[in-house]
């Protein structure tokens, strides 16, 4: 289920945005805080990786990539609302637009997606192997493993989705006459509710001429919806796996090389004090797969009609889902001296170049 299945029996035909219903300009303005916040959150961010004195390391080099496809992802997201909106209201939205935006839209969002998980993933790993590795550390080496990494990794999440284009398509349903109507409609509903829809755009003249159908829709075989599964919770909890381990990891390695040269404090003292003073490695990974679960979830469900009575859950829980792409900066920069330094000198440095 996607943001057309949940919208689709909302927006009104041949109506003006004004006149939708409250679900519509309610996801609207919810799309378009998203929007500016994850702008906003995206620039601060490049604004502070992109420093100079940062970028000698990997890991600064994925937060930086991370800056810039969270960007994308919130555009992505401001594009999809609208395509579906407006393609909705306007009846005359020629086919090759339909499929175009049927064939290509939610597959690039959920690429950007799973990207920016994937980034925060290579953070956590890259944090985790300073600490094994110490003062032999090699930063040089982690910069050239950033840049093959940033370029290769959309290559193979692309390759994981690469059926999603491949398997959508658009429905065409033609009505007869007018006394027809009314059975034609019934029956592209029950057509509708066995398929898994992306997309509905209703098409209607006066009561004496036919009536159009086009639906975007996804036909899967039971092995591809199989795969399509295993994908959908591998890009969620593989990076969360990932980030937890890495945060455990970095805490109780710290603990173990402090509890060697400070030992008038016990090993668990030593712990305890990491945990305190990292935890937000560990909150971090937690609050994104909570914010994440809501679209997990609404992509396992199937069968409509249940949206259709609980519009607003389903609205809250597929929008919740892309907070994650507006908070890299308040996740990475805000809990860090050493950051919020770094982008206090950017922002002084920036004011001094345009004043």
């Amino acid at each position: 289920m996607t943001l057309d299945d949940l919208l689709r029996d909302e927006i009104k035909m041949n109506m003006p945005f004004n006149n939708q219903s409250f679900s519509v300009k309610m996801s609207a303005a919810l799309t378009m805080i998203i929007f500016v916040a994850g702008v906003v959150d995206s620039l601060l961010s490049f604004l502070t990786f992109q420093n100079k004195d940062l970028r000698k390391v990997g890991c600064v080099m994925y937060l930086l990539a991370s800056s810039i496809t969270s960007l994308i992802t919130v555009c992505m997201l401001t594009i999809k609302f609208w395509f579906v909106v407006l393609t909705q209201m306007n009846v005359s939205a020629s086919l090759s637009v339909l499929r175009g935006g049927c064939v290509s839209i939610e597959p690039v969002l959920k690429l950007f997606v799973y990207l920016d998980s994937w980034l925060n993933a290579c953070v956590a790993i890259e944090r985790a192997v300073n600490v094994a590795k110490g003062v032999n550390f090699d930063k040089e080496k982690s910069k050239r493993i950033a840049r093959w990494l940033i370029i290769i990794l959309p290559f193979c999440i692309m390759g994981t989705i690469i059926h999603e284009p491949l398997y959508r398509e658009l429905f065409v349903y033609n009505t007869d006459k007018a006394n027809t109507i009314g059975n034609a409609t019934e029956e592209a509903k029950i057509y509708r509710n066995k398929t898994i829809g992306e997309g509905v755009k209703k098409a209607k003249t006066d009561e004496n001429q036919a009536e159009n159908y086009v639906w975007c829709i996804t036909r899967y075989s039971r092995s591809v919806q199989d795969y399509n599964t295993a994908i959908l919770f591998f890009h969620l909890v593989a990076p969360f796996i990932v980030n937890l381990v890495s945060a455990l990891f970095i805490i109780f390695g710290s603990a173990r090389q402090r509890s060697v040269t400070r030992t008038r404090q016990s090993y668990r003292e030593h712990v305890l004090e990491q945990l305190s003073e990292h935890k937000q490695l560990v909150v971090s990974p937690i609050i994104l797969l909570a914010l994440s679960l809501p679209r997990l979830i609404i992509s396992l469900l199937s069968g409509c009609m249940k949206a259709l009575r609980n519009p607003w859950l389903y609205l809250f829980g597929y929008f919740i889902s892309f907070i994650p792409s507006m908070l890299v900066f308040v996740i990475f920069v805000l809990p860090s001296k050493v950051y919020r330094n770094k982008f206090r000198e950017s922002l002084t440095s920036w004011r001094c170049q345009v004043y």
